[in-house]
């Protein structure tokens, strides 16, 4: 099939956008590699400290065997990252049977959003991306890895893993999910009793008890939020096997992914004939594939900051604009909560990513010439595994869905487009999604009710403020002012002003979650108002036009040009659950609609 012409001009803006950058970093990691497996060159003391506690150091001493280094987010407070706590005993037994030795080189930190949500420590979360790929990097930096195995999962880790991946980019990568939980109450369940309670219509324990209900057992959270479309992005990218994203943990079939994908890392080394660094995976076209996988699936809008960060570590520079254009030709073949009722798990059974990337390439959609940790093109993706025997192998996946309330072929698509829209206009640049905004919501004209802070909002909501369509604008959430926090929180307030038959949106130069969806929420909007943004000069009342159709976001204030920005103070932010230490990254990060980046 004939690449789709947006597809090709789109990836070709990029190439040319990222000529210089992309050359200097290919010149760097080749030279990187010249001199083969680079723990050859450590001094018998390096080699010596590097494999002393290793019960098979001669093999590291005298041998030629791969040694893959281990990067790993675990921990057991993170649902996602608790069944990783068996993986290094179990990567070690499949190393010795294929004669290989196996390191944990380092461990990242990992933390979680849905813990951290309205709370102080949500403000760290954003820049925890960038302290993990500093962390993977100190883990790397011994010198000592033929190839590494990244173990993350959720929101920021997998970001932070590849800008990793990336910076070390002549070092074979392959990355390894830990699959979702098995399904528990439904999704759309546990957001109505949210509602219900946010409206006072049920006390805690239905909420808790909702909740408990929810996340219920080790593994993903089952929505299709930032760390399942993380999941999706490798597979799109081709840093996972074919179908491994959504296997549930602890599952025959999952640990025999797993032995798979050691086995692969041991042969991508310098050491066999089909060397293959992670740089020159991470091309332009790899990142147009994710691109189309997020728009196809109606994924996280967190990934409209991850994917520039990730890109640019890997010299390639890429825009909001090359996320509108993809979005404008891609159209939106799967509905999973918050975009419809189905979970990761049904949406996996239904064909899952195998059958989206088969229709996606066999539409023009996807480049199927691009590397990937397979040994394949992208069409090798088209295949699902299967346990025979005991024995993996991977067959053919359906070229028909399985449930069409789910997932649907290009031809007969949920959306024409992938829902996500670049808004510009005298407020700014920023984004808005709205795969899972009802039509007539895509156009809000109402006046504006400007906060400083979510819990201003809740404290309004409470006192029965909100009683006229409103723009709900909650300004100076930038990464320059508190870290860019998510303001998930509200959703369960605006969805009971929308469902009271009010037209509300959210402005905010800060994040939503990628929960986030039926509610109107124009994000990301640079630049921040900590920095003197459009923001800052609106006032309570000001008319505000949100046209998701036009893509424009607009005070229509005659004097709103001439006004003077209100000060930001950063007082309230500064301390507390650790702020005070990432003053530092605060006073350096890059705007939102870059990658709001610290380390790239």
């Amino acid at each position: 099939m004939t690449l789709n012409a947006t597809i090709d001009r789109v990836t070709d803006r990029i190439r040319s956008r990222s000529q210089a950058s992309r050359d200097a970093y290919l010149k760097k990691i080749d030279k990187a590699a010249e001199d083969g497996p680079r723990r050859a060159h450590l001094s018998c003391g390096n080699q010596a400290h590097a494999f002393a506690a290793m019960t098979n150091k001669d093999d590291l001493a005298t041998t030629r065997k791969p040694n893959i280094g281990i990067v790993s987010a675990y921990n057991d407070m993170l649902s996602a990252h608790q069944p990783y706590e068996r993986y290094p005993d179990v990567i070690r037994r499949i190393g010795d049977r294929i004669g290989a030795t196996v390191q944990v080189a380092g461990g990242v930190p990992a933390m979680c959003d849905g813990v951290t949500q309205g709370r102080a420590g949500m403000e760290l979360s954003l820049f925890s991306r960038d302290v993990i790929a500093l962390a993977a990097g100190v883990a790397l930096s011994h010198d000592c890895f033929d190839a590494a195995l990244y173990l993350g999962v959720c929101d920021k880790i997998v970001p932070g893993l590849v800008i990793a991946a990336a910076t070390f980019g002549h070092v074979p990568a392959v990355f390894l999910p830990a699959g979702p939980m098995p399904s528990g109450l439904p999704n759309d369940e546990k957001s109505r009793v949210r509602q219900q309670f946010a409206a006072g219509e049920v006390g805690r324990d239905a909420l808790m008890a909702a909740e408990m209900a929810s996340y219920h057992s080790p593994g993903t959270c089952t929505f299709y939020g930032t760390a399942n479309s993380n999941q999706m992005l490798m597979e799109f990218m081709g840093l996972h096997l074919p179908g491994s994203s959504f296997v549930n943990p602890n599952t025959e079939l999952r640990d025999a992914l797993t032995a798979a994908a050691v086995t692969r890392a041991a042969a991508l080394t310098r050491l066999g004939n089909a060397y293959l660094p992670a740089g020159h995976i991470l091309d332009e076209k790899a990142f147009v594939n994710g691109i189309v996988g997020l728009m196809a699936t109606g994924g996280s809008t967190n990934l409209v900051m991850h994917i520039p960060a990730m890109a640019r570590a890997a010299g390639i520079h890429i825009d909001i604009e090359d996320f509108h254009d993809i979005s404008e030709a891609v159209p939106l073949m799967a509905r999973v909560y918050p975009n419809g009722l189905a979970d990761v798990n049904h949406f996996h059974a239904a064909g899952g990513l195998g059958y989206m990337i088969r229709h996606l390439l066999k539409a023009g959609l996807l480049h199927q010439d691009v590397k990937t940790i397979n040994g394949t093109g992208l069409d090798g993706y088209t295949a699902e595994p299967k346990l025979r025997g005991g024995e993996l192998d991977w067959e053919e996946g359906s070229d028909t869905s399985l449930n069409e309330k789910i997932l649907r072929p290009v031809s007969a698509p949920f959306a024409r487009t992938g829902g996500l829209k670049q808004l510009q206009g005298n407020l700014g640049r920023g984004v808005i999604k709205i795969s899972a905004v009802a039509d007539d919501r895509h156009i809000i004209e109402a006046k504006a009710r400007v906060f400083s802070d979510q819990e201003q909002v809740k404290a309004a909501f409470r006192a029965g403020e909100f009683t006229e369509d409103t723009v709900v604008v909650v300004r100076f959430q930038g990464p320059r002012a508190n870290g860019m926090p998510e303001l998930h929180s509200l959703t369960p307030t605006l969805a009971v002003l929308q469902d009271r038959g009010l037209k509300v949106a959210l402005l905010t130069d800060g994040r939503m979650s990628g929960a986030s969806g039926k509610v109107p929420a124009a994000i990301h909007v640079s630049p921040e108002a900590s920095a003197g943004g459009p923001l800052a000069r609106l006032r309570d009342g000001d008319m505000i036009r949100l046209d998701a159709t036009m893509g424009t976001v607009d005070c229509l204030a005659e004097d709103f040009e001439t006004r003077t920005p209100a000060p930001f103070d950063g007082s309230y932010s500064a301390e507390g659950m650790g702020r005070e230490m990432f003053a530092a990254f605060r006073a350096v990060a890059g705007p939102a609609t870059a990658g709001a980046g610290v380390v790239v």
